[in-house]
């Protein structure tokens, strides 16, 4: 019995001692698999990777992009980090010009892109973290199915009266007549209360609600190039324009009167006897209204075969509407002159007083007609002042 119990004793210490070295091996093991970093036996493994750069560049027109406009810049920013470089090319691998921002985190374009191209950017920054990164793409600007050509008046360097309306003439008629309006705009000294309004489907004026104060500067900036103008169409180029207006000078005519009087400053300064249109004959009366000078000629051709008379060479014509009516010499009617209205509608004047009235004229000058039995109609290319302040304010597509 004590050789069985010994034996039996001895045989179960055994898997005992061997469980033991067992279990000692593995945290050696263990021990000694520890990462990189080196953590000792018993502690907790780490692993380490290098943080991303914390500076990002955007671009507005994003790589790939299509159909970009060319009415706004086109700009790259770096949020976390300032640019180092930026540059932008055109299909001929011309560098665009470009300007960056005082605090080096905005580059904007500072020339027009063209119609229908293709652009190419890269954008090199350094982020607050020191890293550097990068930033390439390319873009495509709208391609117009047309362009159209738009014209101002008055012209940079002009003088003219206390009338004159500021006048956009398109080459065709425009669809999005808001979007042309947005691109305008009217900075005077003095400041002026004014409107833009579409007198016709090609054709936007802008007019003081009261006559122009005498010397106003006018400044005036279209933007249309890039604007949409409806149908496809867009506009051709930006215009620009910077003009003065003169001394207020005002003719007043009541036709029954028989004469012109012209006021400077609302102080009459001259008086000339006149003969008007045909009192009888509303077809040929001078008609009602506030009109404009609109140009001036040393010699103007009246003939009219309607009425039959051709070959008719009149001096000192100032033409006030596209109606028909002039302040001209005519000397040939001078025994009406003053006395009755015989004309077919323009204003008759002697000789040497269509002389010195021409001389004291300017584009733009305010002509105001009363007493006639006709109104003059809205068809003349200038109508400006025919129409009240809220009929004017009515034309705005804004």
């Amino acid at each position: 019995m004590r050789d069985r119990h010994v034996r039996s004793g001895s045989g179960a210490a055994r898997p005992l001692r061997l469980v033991t070295a067992l279990l000692a091996g593995v945290a050696l093991i263990a021990g000694c698999s520890s990462g990189g970093g080196g953590a000792a036996a018993g502690g907790t493994a780490t692993v380490t990777s290098e943080a991303p750069p914390v500076a990002k560049i955007t671009a507005s027109a994003a790589d790939g992009a299509k159909d970009v406009s060319v009415a706004e810049p086109v700009t790259l920013t770096v949020a976390e980090g300032k640019f180092d470089e930026v540059v932008l090319t055109n299909q001929d691998s011309k560098e665009v010009k470009g300007e960056l921002s005082a605090d080096g985190r905005t580059w904007t374009t500072a020339e027009d892109l063209g119609y229908g191209k293709t652009y190419k950017y890269t954008g090199r920054a350094t982020g607050t973290d020191g890293k550097k990164v990068e930033s390439t793409g390319s873009f495509t600007t709208i391609a117009p199915g047309k362009v159209v050509r738009a014209t101002v008046n008055p012209t940079d360097g002009k003088t003219v009266g206390v009338a004159m309306p500021i006048k956009i003439t398109f080459d065709e008629a425009v669809q999005d007549k808001a979007a042309v309006q947005k691109a305008l705009s009217v900075r005077t000294t003095p400041e002026v209360e004014g409107a833009w309004a579409w007198v016709k489907a090609n054709e936007v004026h802008w007019r003081p609600r009261e006559y122009w104060p005498a010397n106003t500067k006018v400044s005036v900036a279209a933007n249309l190039y890039g604007v949409p103008l409806g149908g496809g169409a867009y506009g051709k180029a930006d215009l620009t324009t910077e003009f003065s207006i003169g001394r207020n000078q005002v003719v007043k005519m009541n036709t029954p009167s028989h004469k012109m009087d012209v006021y400077r400053d609302g102080v009459l300064v001259k008086s000339y006897p006149a003969s008007y249109g045909d009192d009888n004959n509303p077809d040929l009366n001078t008609p009602n209204g506030t009109l404009v000078v609109m140009e001036k000629e040393e010699v103007g051709d009246f003939s009219n075969p309607k009425y039959g008379y051709t070959n008719v060479m009149k001096k000192w014509a100032v033409r006030i509407s596209n109606h028909g009516e002039f302040i001209h010499e005519n000397n040939d009617n001078a025994a009406n002159i003053g006395r009755r209205n015989t004309s077919h509608g323009c204003a008759n004047l002697l000789e040497h007083d269509a002389k010195d009235y021409f001389d004291s004229a300017l584009i733009g000058d305010p002509v105001e007609i009363t007493g006639s039995k006709a109104n003059m109609p809205t068809t003349s290319d200038v109508f400006d002042w025919l129409l009240t302040w809220d009929q004017w304010l009515a034309k705005s597509a804004l």
